[in-house]
């Protein structure tokens, strides 16, 4: 589980059964104090109902692809939650 912000959506007009009508997002993957890890920006399938400019937690990998029914859709990322805050002296 890691952390991210959105900070896109993305259009697709063809998807792999699986995953129509599921919202993917652009994600900048952040470090546990809320800044760029300078790991590549990657394109998250979302579950949790997050939008541009929200922080979020993503699963990647196996738990990704179970994150979404019916599972294992062929996904890399999945944000599973929307992040209120973080303990003082972060982000």
């Amino acid at each position: 589980m890691y952390l991210g912000s959105v900070i896109g959506t993305v259009v697709a007009t063809r998807r792999v059964a699986g995953l129509e009508g599921r919202k993917l997002l652009c994600v900048r993957p952040l470090d546990h104090e809320g800044r760029p890890n300078g790991m590549p920006d990657e394109i998250a399938v979302d579950v949790a109902q997050a939008g541009p400019g929200d922080l979020v937690f993503l699963v990647g990998s196996r738990e990704a692809a179970l994150a979404v029914e019916p599972s294992f859709v062929p996904i890399d990322a999945a944000i599973v939650g929307i992040v209120d805050h973080l303990p003082e002296g972060r982000r």
